[in-house]
């Protein structure tokens, strides 16, 4: 489990880690590689927000839902397993283990899987409405 890392956007600890993991500029594609490891794992309703030029907090957000404290696990380890594979690593990560969200930081892409209620309340889609959306 990686050590927890404040998600704040104005936090040097997380900006240091951010450009430590970034293998490559192609964010789009880490966004859309993690979008696709969360579907095969059955995640509902994932969407990818590209906050390019809106936050300097990530440059994607990959968001999805599940129906049971087990599915969110298991949709968050494939994407983490998926990304590993793939040479990205987690900076963070909050949540796990029979939370109802789920939240991998992976710098330049921050995944979030909710229980649906959750995703409902917190909404992020509405708070990043701006943000135009990707194709996963």
């Amino acid at each position: 489990m990686p050590k927890q890392i404040a998600l704040s956007q104005n936090d040097p600890a997380r900006a240091a880690a951010r450009t430590a993991v970034s293998i490559d500029d192609d964010s789009q594609r880490t966004a859309v590689t993690a979008a696709r490891a969360a579907l095969e794992k059955k995640a509902e309703n994932v969407v990818i927000l590209d906050l390019r030029g809106i936050s300097g907090y990530a440059d994607f957000l990959v968001i999805g839902s599940g129906t049971s404290d087990r599915q969110l696990e298991a949709i968050a380890d494939g994407v983490e397993k998926e990304l590993s594979a793939q040479g990205h690593r987690a900076i963070g990560a909050e949540g796990q283990r029979g939370g109802r969200w789920v939240l991998l930081d992976f710098g330049d892409v921050v995944v979030h899987v909710f229980h649906q209620e959750e995703r409902s309340y917190y909404d992020l889609e509405g708070l990043w409405s701006d943000a135009p959306r990707v194709e996963p």
